[in-house]
C-alpha cells in the first residue's frame, strides 16, 4: 500500500511513518555506500537522532550550483552542517570533512535555492474547494485587521505537498482581497507532517499585513454599506491609520505615566498612589500599531500605477512604508519610484486582462521592473501555479529578452529566491546559497527554467522532505491517494 507514502504531510496519524534520508549513488566518509533508508531516520519530534541530526554534514557537489548572489560554479559543491549552509564554491574547492556524507550529483543536474511564494492561500483555501475550506476572507468589515491567516490555516492542506514537489520551500500565507485590510499573513516553511500552523511557521519572520485596493474592496462592499468607490477605499485606510495613531499615543502615554508612578513621580501630588490604567486592548488597532513601529510588513493588492502611487503618499503621511505591491500589473510604469522607495513588486508572468484593473498588464513586466534597479518577483496567488513558479519566471524571463532587456539567469533565479525573501524578510535567513543560511534546497533534474525540468529533492533546513525518487519519497496527503497509481506512471 506504500505506506512510506500513505498520509506522509498529514496530520501526525498511524499512518505516517519515518524513512531514511539515504539516497542511491551517496558515500559517506571514505566512500562508503549509503543506501536508501539506511543512516539517520528523518528526524522529528521527540526523535532520538535529533541531537545527532543538528551535527550531521552532508557535501552535495556535481551538480552546477546557482547560487542567486551572481555567482554560479559548474561544477559546484555546497556543504551542509545540520540545519545549516557552512561552504558553497567549486566541487574541487569544497572539501568533505571527516565522517560526512558526500552525495555525488550528476553532471547535467541543478543545485539551486528554494523557492519562495510571496502570495500564497494554501492552507486558508484549502482543496478539495468548499465553502467548508474557505478561510481567508472576513468579509464582515471592510477593515480586519485583527484576523490573522494562521487562525484559519488547514495544515493538511494537499496543495502544500504539490507546492512542495514544485521546489517551493517558503511561502507567505495571506488573507484574501475582498476587505482594505484583510489581516495577517505569515511565512511558512513547508514541511511534511504538521500538526499545526505553528509547526510551519518560519521562526523570526515578521508577520505581514494584508491589503487590498482597487476594484475587490468596492465590488465587495458597495452594497453592503461601502466603500463603493475608490475614494471610499483610501478614506477607510486613512480612517484606520488614524485610528492607530491615537491608540498608540495613548499607549505611549500610559507607558510614560506609568514610568513616573513606578519612579515615585506621578506629578499627581504627594499620597497619590493609585497605579495608572491601561487603555483597552485593541488587537486590529495593535496590528496596525506594529505597521507604524515598522515591526509588521505591509503586503498590498494592487494593480494600477496610479493607485499604487497614491498608496505610497498614504504611507508617507503616517510614517510607514510597503514592502511589496502584490499582482501589481502596471508595475512597469513606475518601476523607477518603485526602486526609489525599496518597495518590491510581487508580480505573475503573464496574467492579464481578466477584469478592468487587469487590462494595461504586459508580459515584460518583471524585465522592466528590474531593468529600473527594483525587486522584482514572480509569485503565484494559484495552488496550481505554485508547482510551476520556474517556469512562470522562464516566461518573464525570456518575454524580456525579446523586448531588449538582457535577463540573465541569475537574475530571474532572484525572482524567485532572495528578492521574494528580502520581501518577506528573511533575506539574512534563506534565499540564496551562502554560507551561514539554511540550507534550503533543491536539486533540478536539469536547467530550471525548462519546461522539461523536474525537482528531484528538496531540502528544508537540511532535512530531505522530498524526493522524486527513492526516500523519503513524495508527500501525499489522503486526498491524493486515489490518484496515486496515475502519478507513479507518469513520466
Amino acid at each position: 500500500m506504500g505506506s512510506a507514502r500513505l498520509c506522509s504531510w498529514a496530520l501526525g496519524s498511524a499512518l505516517a511513518v519515518a524513512v531514511g534520508v539515504g539516497l542511491p549513488g551517496c558515500e559517506r566518509g571514505e566512500g562508503e555506500t549509503v543506501t536508501p533508508g539506511e543512516g539517520t531516520a528523518t528526524p522529528g519530534e521527540g526523535s532520538p537522532d535529533a541531537s545527532a541530526e543538528a551535527q550531521r554534514v552532508t557535501l552535495l557537489r556535481g551538480a552546477t550550483v546557482m547560487t542567486a548572489t551572481g555567482e554560479t560554479f559548474a561544477p559546484g559543491a555546497v556543504l551542509v552542517t545540520g540545519a545549516t549552509i557552512t561552504a558553497v564554491g567549486a566541487a574541487d574547492a569544497v572539501a568533505a570533512p571527516e565522517g560526512a556524507e558526500v552525495i555525488e550529483l550528476a553532471a547535467g543536474q541543478v543545485l539551486t535555492p528554494g523557492i519562495i511564494d510571496t502570495h500564497s492561500h494554501m492552507g486558508v483555501y484549502a482543496s478539495p474547494e468548499l465553502t467548508a475550506h474557505s478561510d481567508g476572507n472576513e468579509m464582515v468589515n471592510p477593515i480586519t485587521p485583527y484576523a490573522r491567516a494562521a487562525d484559519g490555516f488547514w495544515p493538511q492542506d494537499p496543495q502544500l505537498a504539490h507546492a512542495l514537489a514544485g521546489g517551493v520551500t517558503a511561502a507567505q500565507i495571506l488573507p484574501g482581497s475582498a476587505n482594505l485590510i484583510g489581516g495577517r499573513s505569515f511565512v511558512i516553511k513547508l514541511r511534511p507532517k504538521a500538526r499545526s500552523a505553528e509547526d510551519l511557521r518560519f521562526a523570526g519572520a515578521p508577520d505581514g499585513l494584508k491589503m487590498a485596493c482597487g476594484e475587490n474592496p468596492k465590488r465587495v462592499y458597495g452594497d453592503k454599506g461601502g466603500p463603493g468607490t475608490r475614494m471610499g477605499n483610501v478614506a477607510g485606510y486613512r480612517a484606520a491609520f488614524q485610528q492607530a495613531v491615537e491608540y498608540q499615543r495613548q499607549w505611549d502615554d500610559y507607558e510614560r505615566t506609568l514610568a513616573l508612578w513606578e519612579t515615585g513621580r506621578s506629578g499627581e501630588g504627594e499620597g497619590d498612589d493609585a497605579r495608572p490604567v491601561p487603555p483597552p486592548r485593541d488587537f486590529g488597532l495593535e496590528t496596525l500599531a506594529a505597521v507604524l513601529e515598522g515591526e509588521t510588513l505591509v503586503h498590498m493588492h494592487c494593480y494600477r500605477a496610479d493607485e499604487m502611487s497614491l498608496m505610497l503618499e498614504l504611507a508617507a503621511s503616517f510614517g510607514f512604508r510597503i514592502r511589496s505591491f502584490h499582482h501589481a500589473v502596471e508595475a512597469y510604469k513606475i518601476a523607477d519610484r518603485l526602486a526609489a522607495a525599496e518597495i518590491a513588486a510581487s508580480v505573475w508572468a503573464d496574467w492579464w486582462g481578466f477584469k478592468a484593473e487587469a487590462f494595461d498588464g504586459v508580459r515584460e513586466n518583471a524585465a522592466m521592473v528590474s531593468r529600473a534597479g527594483a525587486r522584482a518577483i514572480i509569485h503565484s496567488d494559484s495552488p496550481e501555479g505554485i508547482q510551476r513558479l520556474n517556469q512562470e519566471a522562464a516566461k518573464a524571463m525570456y518575454a524580456g529578452r525579446r523586448a531588449g532587456i538582457e535577463i540573465s539567469e541569475d537574475e530571474a533565479l532572484r525572482w524567485l529566491t532572495i528578492n521574494p525573501a528580502w520581501a518577506l524578510g528573511v533575506d539574512e535567513q534563506t534565499g540564496s546559497l551562502e554560507a551561514g543560511k539554511a540550507a534550503d534546497l533543491v536539486v533540478w533534474s536539469g536547467d530550471p527554467f525548462s519546461v522539461y525540468t523536474r525537482a528531484l529533492q528538496v531540502y528544508i533546513d537540511g532535512e530531505l522532505v522530498y524526493a522524486r525518487e527513492g526516500a523519503p519519497g513524495r508527500p501525499r496527503s489522503d486526498f491524493d491517494l486515489g490518484l496515486r497509481d496515475a502519478l507513479e506512471d507518469a513520466p
